[in-house]
This record gives structure tokens, C-alpha cells and sequence, in this order.
């Protein structure tokens, strides 16, 4: 192993983010961050993040990337504030533009919103290579969940989104704008086709059956075991059950919120005439 990998449970979304560090040149890489956000009152705070920058700190490390797996709707990022606390370079996968065109139609957002990727300082292509230090880091295109969801490949290591969660949760869903289960169960073969050892990190659990709050998994594990998506599931009946399924969900708490922030690589909405933000609500178009 020449990274080390310290996760980062956030309770009020259920997501998890990380902190990876490569351990000779102690250059790090923080992995779907959370920013902490009260729904009913609208307010914001650093609290949770402010807890990676503390341990980034402790151990000495460089920030070299803050990378986001997708656009989350579950949750806020919280890359503008690592970003101005500790450095690092934004990124996220290439295809976000097509999150971006969507989303800002949806949100009636202001002409001058770019959608092309330009918030984040990078955007990966599929099969990319980067360096985290001296690591050689790869990028895995897995769409489905979204359009524009990537997976991480360091060192042996997978960080894989939303697109898989704890075996016993099973997938992500797929009733978002631009989701497909075809794609899903495709980009989750691609991750089960590591090999078998590969550790598989998730960015969310949600305990099913009382059990502890978990993340860490391994392709093996996933291929035996995984409710949706185990060995000898055909693509044909994964589509059906995934169909099936997401009829059933209620939308995530955050979405509203969430998206709209995030695709703006974690920045606010711009200050309007009053000097103030504001969070818009799409009425009848979710």
C-alpha cells in the first residue's frame, strides 16, 4: 500500500467522505466532502469539513485534489471551503455538462451560468491517469446513477460513488434526470470486473437492519453478495428491479438544495440585487 485512507462519516446525510493521503510525498486527496446545511433554517456551517482540514493538518499532509464522484443530490460539497482553507485543484468527470445544461433549465438559472464544466479546475476523462504524489490514479467513467459519475481507482483502492453501496443496500438509483439503468448495471460490471481484492469504498449507508454504519467493501464481496447486482443477475432483470424500485423511492431530502449547489462545483448561487443568496425551488418540474 502506498496510500493511506481515513473516512469521514457525515450523520446528517448518511455520506461518507475521505481523505487519501500518498504516503511518501504526503500529498492528499479529498473525496465527496460534505458541507453541513439545516434545511428548515437555511443556514450553512464548516463544522463537519473543518474535521478532514484538522486531521489534513495533523499529519502534515498537502492537499493536491478535491474530487467529487458526481453531482450529488443528497448532499452539499464542501470544495470551496477546503479549497480556500488548504489548496487543492477541483475535479470532477467530464460529462458534467450535460448535468449542467439539465439542471440549469430546471433551476432557471442566471444566463451567465456557464455549462461547461468551468466551476471545477479539472474535468477527467474516462480511463485518465492522474498522480496523488507519486501515485498513479485512474479514472473509471460509471454512469447510470448520473450521466456524469466516475469512480477512482488509487492504489488498489476504488471510491465508487453512489453507484454501489454496502452489499446488503444493494445500487443506486436511477430515476434522476439523464439516469439509466442500462448504464448502471454496465459501469457496475465495469467495477466488479477489477480484481476480486479491490477495495470498494461507497460515498453513503443508511445501516439497513439496525446494523453499524459501513463503507469499506471488495469486488468479491460485491460479486457474491450484492442484493441488486450479484453474480448471475442478467442486465435484463437488474433493469426491471431497478425500475421497479426507484418508483417506489421518495425523493432524497436535499436534492433541491443539493444540486443546484453542486453543480456549481460547491459555490453558493451568486448574491442578488439585496447582496444576499438564495436557494430557488422548481415547482412541478422534479
Amino acid at each position: 500500500m502506498t496510500v493511506k485512507i481515513e473516512a469521514f462519516f457525515h450523520d446528517a446525510s448518511n455520506t461518507i467522505s475521505y481523505l487519501v493521503w500518498d504516503t511518501k510525498t504526503k500529498k492528499c486527496a479529498v473525496i465527496d466532502s460534505a458541507l453541513d446545511f439545516d434545511a428548515s433554517s437555511g443556514r450553512t456551517s464548516t463544522e463537519s469539513a473543518q474535521k478532514i482540514i484538522d486531521l489534513l493538518s495533523e499529519q502534515d499532509l498537502t492537499c493536491q485534489w478535491i474530487l467529487e464522484t458526481h453531482v450529488h443530490a443528497d448532499h452539499l460539497s464542501a470544495a470551496p471551503f477546503i479549497k480556500k482553507s488548504v489548496g487543492g485543484k477541483t475535479a470532477v468527470g467530464n460529462h458534467i455538462p450535460e448535468i449542467q445544461k439539465t439542471f440549469k433549465t430546471i433551476y432557471n438559472a442566471e444566463s451567465n451560468f456557464n455549462t461547461d464544466g468551468q466551476q471545477f479546475d479539472h474535468l477527467f476523462e474516462d480511463s485518465e491517469e492522474f498522480l496523488l504524489g507519486e501515485t498513479v490514479c485512474k479514472v473509471i467513467h460509471t454512469p447510470g446513477h448520473t450521466p456524469a459519475c466516475v469512480t477512482y481507482l488509487i492504489d488498489g483502492n476504488a471510491f465508487v460513488g453512489d453507484t454501489l453501496f454496502m452489499p446488503d443496500f444493494g445500487t443506486a438509483r436511477t430515476d434522476f434526470p439523464g439516469g439509466d439503468a442500462g448504464q448502471l448495471y454496465d459501469s457496475i460490471e465495469k467495477i466488479l470486473s477489477l480484481d476480486e481484492n479491490t477495495k470498494l469504498y461507497t460515498c453513503h449507508d443508511y445501516a439497513p437492519n439496525g446494523r453499524q454504519i459501513a463503507w469499506e467493501s471488495t469486488v468479491k464481496e460485491q460479486r457474491d453478495n450484492n442484493l441488486h447486482a450479484h453474480k448471475g443477475v442478467t442486465r435484463d432483470d437488474f433493469i426491471k428491479m431497478r425500475t421497479d424500485r426507484d418508483k417506489q423511492l421518495a425523493m432524497p431530502a436535499l436534492l433541491i438544495p443539493s444540486i443546484q449547489v453542486n453543480m456549481r462545483a460547491g459555490d453558493l448561487p451568486p448574491k442578488e440585487e439585496d447582496g444576499d443568496r438564495y436557494l430557488k425551488i422548481p415547482l412541478n418540474k422534479l
